[in-house]
């Protein structure tokens, strides 16, 4: 088991499941024994005798339904979601299309509100479950030039207070992860497209407390803290792993004075 946490009569669903932070949730929950529907389009890494692959993109409804679906038929409960799968657009609003928009809107926020409707569905019948929604610290405070990703994320947040609101009674807990950089291949692939990928992975990091960039079994043993017995009286809450940044100052003398010529 993963430390002292028991799924082993647990069904969880991950979206987002085959690279980075999605992966890194699947392990996790494998390891303490649950068995996890890995949706997303690409065939994940994990092959454990516990992970099932639902080919998803959560671009479109009708495959949403479907994962869904197959988990009433299959599987008969649903104890755990993780909205993991996001899509990010490094752009202003003034330079951010209308297509644009909808191509993110209907990953960032469509699709986990149409994954929170089933699941809240099901889990009311049951009278009980755990949602967790991956957020990120650009839905608290803003990262530059992300803004309608920032919003999603925003929005996210609201969204996971509201079901904590109205689904508690039923006996469904919803909180959200929210995430620093991460080293992701998302991350990775950020840091070598710039002129100097060493300088832009330190300059990140110098920006967090820790001095260093998350990895993604940080974020996902949050996630299975949050959806474990151990958090059963947490619900509706925010909770931001991020070595520290979201607590700091967004002024460092060292960063932004030492050096400065007059």
């Amino acid at each position: 088991m993963s430390g002292s946490y028991d799924f082993s009569d647990k069904t969880v669903i991950v979206t987002g499941a085959s690279q980075g932070i999605g992966a890194a949730i699947c392990e996790q929950f494998l390891t303490a024994g649950a068995t996890v529907i890995q949706a997303c389009r690409s065939k994940p890494v994990n092959h454990h005798s516990n992970a099932y692959w639902q080919p998803t993109d959560l671009a479109d409804p009708a495959q949403i339904d479907a994962l869904f679906d197959r988990i009433i038929n299959d599987f008969g409960q649903l104890d755990v979601l993780i909205n993991n799968a996001g899509v990010q657009l490094a752009k202003t609003v003034d330079m951010t299309s209308n297509e644009e928009w909808q191509w993110l809107s209907d990953i960032n926020m469509r699709a986990p509100f149409m994954c929170c409707r089933r699941a809240v569905q099901i889990m009311k019948k049951q009278g009980k479950g755990a949602i967790v929604n991956i957020g990120s610290i650009g839905g608290i405070t803003a990262d530059h030039e992300l803004a309608i990703y920032n919003a999603s994320k925003a929005w996210m947040h609201g969204l996971t207070k509201a079901i904590a609101t109205d689904h508690g009674k039923q006996g469904i807990r919803c909180n959200a992860v929210c995430p620093t950089w991460t080293m992701t291949e998302m991350s990775t692939e950020f840091f070598d497209a710039e002129p100097n990928p060493k300088a832009a992975r330190q300059g990140v990091s110098r920006r967090h407390p820790l001095q260093r960039l998350a990895n993604p079994d940080e974020i996902a043993h949050a996630c299975l803290w949050l959806a474990s017995d151990q958090a059963s009286f947490i619900s509706g809450q925010l909770l931001s792993v991020d070595g520290g940044m979201t607590a700091s100052s967004a002024v460092d003398p060292v960063i932004d004075i030492s050096g400065v010529q007059n």
